[in-house]
């Protein structure tokens, strides 16, 4: 196994609770956060997988949901996490609610208590309560969902598990040309044929607006910094609300005629710009390649 001392950048979280505390909500934030989950993983998997997973470049953090469904596997959870926590940085994140609240959310969903359909909800809640006390004592962090709203859950393990400086939500910047037709996919749209237009100036014309000379020309106009400064401070307002409400991933696209200089530019502007402020930005030029042919 890898030394200790290179394991500092990775996180495995193993996650285990009751049924119907939430566990699902919470291995789905997990994943926007940028781990990679696993859901329902058998126990005796779990060493092979994280011994993989730690010590290479592709998955630097995980998450792995386990609970009742493993059965009499799961006794063995308490020894296989004591285990993996000497060789690597390893959390036990357990997840409950009340009696009551538990009972309520089987009630809403009419769904039967996994321990089996031979008892009723309030004793396989009772049974699977008992049965998980031991791996519930040694869990370092408990989640008690009793009182959370699903976007309240949401934020309390951004807050608790996101990397410094790292905003919970991807940004996909896409540009394109109208003469294509709109990106059906996008959530805000800005379109920006007002902006003066490359395409006219003969020397321009070949080259793409990630081109140096392209942006230059576009950004020495007045209204190209104003719309920039605008556009930044309306993100500025908007995507934390996104967040609040559980938004995951916002796609922004930009327009231009041909989706070659105008909107390429813009796209590239703004991730610049978003990247900066700690969101995760990735960027596509949707008509790129076609505006060129």
């Amino acid at each position: 196994m890898a030394p200790r001392q290179t394991q500092e950048n990775r996180q495995l979280v193993i996650l285990t609770g009751l049924s119907g505390s939430g566990k699902g909500s919470v291995l789905r934030t997990f994943e926007d956060l940028g781990f990679y989950c696993v859901d329902n993983l058998p126990v005796s998997f779990i060493p092979s997988f994280t011994e993989q997973s730690m010590n290479s470049d592709e998955f630097q953090r995980a998450a792995l949901l386990v609970d009742a469904r493993e059965g009499e596997q799961l006794k063995k959870l308490p020894e296989v996490y004591r285990r993996l926590r000497r060789e690597y940085p390893t959390t036990l994140v357990f997840v409950e609610a009340s009696n009551a609240a538990l009972a309520r959310r089987f009630s809403e969903t009419r769904r039967p208590h996994p321990m089996g359909a031979e008892f009723s909800v309030a004793e396989g809640i009772r049974l699977e309560r008992s049965q998980m006390a031991p791996i519930r004592q040694i869990s370092d962090l408990v989640i008690d969902t009793t009182k959370f709203t699903v976007h309240e859950l949401r934020q309390f393990i951004i807050d608790r598990f996101q990397k410094a400086g790292r905003k919970p939500l991807l940004v996909s910047l896409v540009s394109f040309g109208y003469r294509f037709g709109l990106p059906l996919d996008a959530d805000l749209v800005f379109d920006v044929r007002f902006l003066p237009n490359p395409y006219f100036v003969p020397k321009l014309r070949p080259h793409s607006g990630k081109n140096a000379r392209v942006a230059r020309y576009i950004r020495s106009f007045k209204q190209t910094g104003e719309f920039l400064r605008r556009i930044e401070g309306l993100l500025k307002y908007l995507i934390p609300h996104y967040i609040s409400e559980g938004k995951s991933y916002l796609t922004i696209a930009f327009g231009c005629t041909g989706g070659r200089h105008r909107s390429v530019m813009m796209a590239e502007a703004v991730a610049k710009a978003l990247s900066k402020k700690g969101y995760t930005t990735k960027v596509e030029h949707r008509d790129l390649e076609r505006s060129a042919a």
